[in-house]
């Protein structure tokens, strides 16, 4: 299709999936978004990644973050304390197995990991962002460092149609605290967060409408300073691969 990198929200620490992938391919680069730090351990990640880099240099991109507090807690029983440190404990023991930063990103949204992304691994991938999110973001990281967010797409010109077909995605998410106080931080209020989410901040957050709405969108995340927009299609059969729609996404970021 030409689309040069997939993403895979989900992934274990043994990189079953990208291992895969990366062995059906050819050329396709596969980037983990996200590797979460407090299920996946840092020895088993480091381990299958050192497998994966020889035998396909330069296609494994590792992406971590810290998650969110009320799964991670229900996951390990463990209390969410010092995220940032853990992380950075996290971090440092990537370094001594080998796992090289420019080869590491984190899912971050504020500015406190950001400058954590910025000051070691090679950038970061936020979710559920805007492009003046990308924008903030740029600064903080600063000309070298790589930033990939995530864009959600619909593709339907019905402004109720899309609209419905978004806040189906976006309901689970706006309840998560993480993403909220980030979507705070950009000037959204709890009101906009309501019920799936305001149509101001739907519209902010999904781009919809025809080939060239898609396109300016994007547009717009590489103007902010994005290097690559990671592309989120959501159709109203979210248990089904979009295939068609992959295809069509094709199309359109090549046209």
């Amino acid at each position: 299709m030409g689309i040069p990198t997939v993403w895979i929200g989900a992934a274990g620490g043994d990189l079953e999936l990208p291992a895969a992938i990366l062995d059906g391919t050819e050329g396709l680069v596969v980037g983990t978004s996200i590797l979460n730090i407090w299920t996946e351990k840092a020895d088993v990640a480091a381990d299958h990644y050192a497998m994966l880099a020889k035998a396909h240099p330069d296609r494994l991109l590792l992406g971590f973050g810290v998650g969110h507090r009320d799964p991670v807690e229900r996951a390990t029983g463990r209390p969410w304390e010092k995220p940032v440190e853990v992380l950075l404990d996290y971090l440092d023991t990537l370094d001594e197995l080998g796992v090289p930063r420019e080869d590491q990103v984190l899912a971050a949204l504020g500015p406190r990991m950001l400058g954590v992304a910025a000051d070691r691994t090679a950038g970061a991938v936020p979710y559920l962002v805007t492009p003046e999110h990308t924008r903030r973001a740029r600064q903080i990281l600063g000309p070298d460092r790589l930033l990939a967010p995530e864009q959600r797409i619909v593709f339907a010109t019905d402004a109720g149609q899309a609209r419905a077909i978004a806040r189906q995605s976006l309901r689970h998410s706006l309840g998560l605290p993480n993403y909220a106080n980030n979507l705070r931080r950009l000037g959204f209020t709890d009101a906009d967060l309501a019920d799936g989410g305001s149509d101001r901040l739907v519209d902010a957050l999904v781009a919809w409408g025809d080939d060239a709405a898609i396109r300016a969108r994007i547009a717009e995340h590489h103007a902010a300073g994005a290097d690559h927009v990671a592309i989120q299609v959501i159709t109203d059969t979210p248990r089904e691969l979009p295939r068609a729609q992959w295809a069509r996404l094709a199309e359109v970021i090549n046209g």
